[in-house]
């Protein structure tokens, strides 16, 4: 005879996935569905394009785009060719405290970037400790650093702040790199900028460019940084998007702005998870 309430058999994944789609849908999917709506339907009537029209040809909207794409390059740039730099000094450049400061990278990660901003403005500021300094041994009535409200300020503060998650995976490349490839270079006559360009450099593009492509994304949206510096005329989109909706009173037009700013992120975003792919592909082969 049969046993009764036989065991059952395993639960289909879409019923596992039911409550984490549910939760996402109602925190992030469906505001984000009403902020495009919002910049589609202006009066909740139909269909219309016609805010977008009129918010893209705004000179506001043009100088915040180019504002936002140049400071978040510039920036990325930056943070990538001073990670590199600081992120190989570390892992091959033995010195008191190198492990320490490694360590001090995943810790960096956790600071907001508003601290990094007030910490910047602390030293370079109007009132800051290098212009006090300055007027002390020379008796000028002003120091000479005034860049802080600029948009070398602004990108600046953001090269410091995204460094170190440029550094992160760097250092993680280059704890792979085998020490007996650096050796036999460096033993056939090969110069340290040689052994870099050939050997290292070549296990590291990868993360590289993840990283990269990560910190762009991150600059992209970056809003603390440019409220905090206080930056006079330096607007980016998601200053932009604060204005028109805050200030202005103007949500339609700050949804198109945000709706814009996501392409510009998830366009990038998917670019960062490609490079990152490529990165896991290359490490399974190695």
């Amino acid at each position: 005879m049969a046993e009764r309430g036989g065991a059952r058999g395993p639960v289909p994944a879409w019923v596992l996935a039911l409550p984490p789609v549910a939760v996402l849908g109602l925190v992030f999917l469906y505001p984000l569905a009403l902020v495009v709506r919002q910049s589609l339907s202006p009066d909740g009537g139909g269909f219309s394009l016609s805010v977008y029209g009129d918010v893209l040809a705004q000179t506001a909207f043009r100088d915040a785009l180019a504002n936002t794409v140049l400071i978040a390059v510039g920036a990325t740039l930056g943070a990538v060719v001073l990670g590199f730099a600081l992120a190989l000094v570390i892992a091959f450049v033995p010195f008191p405290g190198g492990k320490a400061l490694s360590r001090f990278v995943d810790v960096f990660l956790s600071f907001p970037s508003f601290l990094i901003t007030l910490a910047l403005l602390f030293v370079y500021g109007t009132a800051g400790m290098a212009n006090g300094l300055w007027t002390g041994a020379t008796g000028a009535a002003h120091g000479p650093f005034d860049f802080l409200h600029t948009p070398w300020g602004v990108l600046l503060a953001e090269v410091t702040y995204f460094t170190p998650f440029v550094m992160r995976p760097l250092l993680a490349a280059f704890s792979q790199v085998e020490t007996a490839q650096l050796e036999a270079a460096a033993s056939l006559g090969a110069s340290a900028p040689r052994i870099v360009r050939r050997v290292i450099l070549p296990e590291a593009l990868p993360s590289l460019a993840a990283g990269g492509s990560l910190v762009l994304v991150m600059c992209l949206n970056e809003f603390g940084i440019v409220l905090f510096t206080g930056a006079k005329g330096v607007t980016t989109l998601p200053t932009l998007v604060y204005g028109k909706a805050i200030l202005d009173g103007d949500y339609t037009g700050a949804c198109v702005v945000a709706v814009v700013n996501i392409a510009l992120s998830v366009a990038l975003y998917g670019l960062y998870r490609f490079l990152t792919s490529l990165n896991g592909v290359r490490r399974a082969r190695a």
